[in-house]
């Protein structure tokens, strides 16, 4: 049966904010009093279309987070299924309403949830970026953790994008207090001698020093569809992308262009990229990777093999698909 549970708050800052004050009473006894929107229009002398304002604006605003106590029997199956495939740990997978459907939502909560218990005291984090992680930031239990460190392991802090690995990791160490540290560099370069340099000459090193020692990564994985971050974000030119495509991407982790078989392509702009390389990542110990979707079938299965995960979150269908194409049996 589905729970929610309501953010609570010191009655000062309550006083200082009457407007977050109704919200989380209004949420309150709707989720948890169970009363009717009616009841709640009643008892705090108000409109009912004012209380579905204000449930809306918790819902949005992250106060009010619904968990679901039971699993999907056939997310289960395919959650063993994908384990004993590719030797994931830990696979999670999310049921979706209908294939084909927007699986970022459901995926972006699940990966909240799992990263809200997996940090803990004295942990290094390193984080990636795309639009399932930055949606995932909402589903996050925001509270102090003592000695934690958020690495963000690739460029892009020279210009403000919607998707932005820098602001990403900024937001994501706020939650838990952490320290960040930043790649101060564009996503990428214009040429390999040029990071070279940068690396080398300029500071960048000890980033790459400190993924050495990281205990987590959090990353997603993109497609090559007009959907994906690498397209949308406009960090590399349509030119360059058509060439990666031409070139035989399926995909891209950390903005390295991967092919179907989990190699990285012999293309110019894997080393011009401003991030810390696959091969220190795949060392990290805990290895999370969240991504789903119709257009990342292909991408997600070649970064399985790219990465070798411990912990995989998808939906329902993609991993079907993911199964299909690595010709393993499927969930019923």
């Amino acid at each position: 049966m589905p729970k929610a549970s309501v953010a609570t708050e010191s009655v000062d800052n309550d006083e200082q904010n009457p407007a977050r004050r109704l919200r989380l009473r209004a949420a309150w006894m709707y989720f948890v009093e169970e009363m009717t929107q009616n009841e709640i229009a009643q008892k705090l002398g108000i409109g009912r279309v004012t209380v579905v304002r204000l449930l809306a604006a918790a819902r949005e605003r992250s106060e009010v987070k619904i968990s679901i106590g039971d699993r999907l029997a056939e997310c289960v199956e395919a959650e063993r299924l994908l384990e004993r495939r590719f030797g994931i740990s830990e696979a999670i997978v999310v049921p979706l309403s209908a294939r084909g459907a927007d699986a970022t939502g459901p995926i972006s909560a699940a990966t909240g949830a799992y990263v809200s218990q997996l940090v803990r005291p004295g942990m290094r984090i390193g984080v990636g970026w795309g639009r399932t992680l930055v949606s995932s930031l909402a589903f996050m239990n925001e509270r102090t953790v003592d000695d934690v460190s958020v690495v963000s392991l690739l460029g892009g802090i020279m210009k403000a994008r919607r998707f932005n690995p820098a602001e990403f990791a900024w937001r994501f160490a706020s939650l838990f207090q952490a320290d960040c540290y930043l790649m101060t560099a564009p996503l990428v370069v214009d040429s390999e001698e040029t990071r070279r340099t940068l690396i080398e000459r300029c500071g960048l090193g000890d980033i790459f020093e400190l993924a050495k020692s990281l205990d987590a990564v959090v990353m997603s994985a993109a497609g090559m569809g007009a959907d994906a971050t690498s397209h949308q974000s406009k960090f590399i030119s349509n030119a360059d992308r058509a060439s990666v495509i031409k070139a035989g991407a399926v995909g891209d982790v950390l903005f390295n262009f991967f092919d179907a078989h989990g190699e990285l392509i012999d293309h110019p702009i894997n080393q011009r990229v401003m991030s810390v390389p696959l091969d220190i990542v795949s060392k990290v110990p805990v290895r999370v990777l969240a991504a789903g979707g119709a257009s990342k079938v292909h991408a997600l299965a070649g970064a399985l093999k790219l990465l070798r995960p411990t912990v995989l979150i998808t939906d329902e269908y993609t991993a079907k698909d993911v199964l299909k194409l690595a010709g393993a049996p499927q969930a019923v």
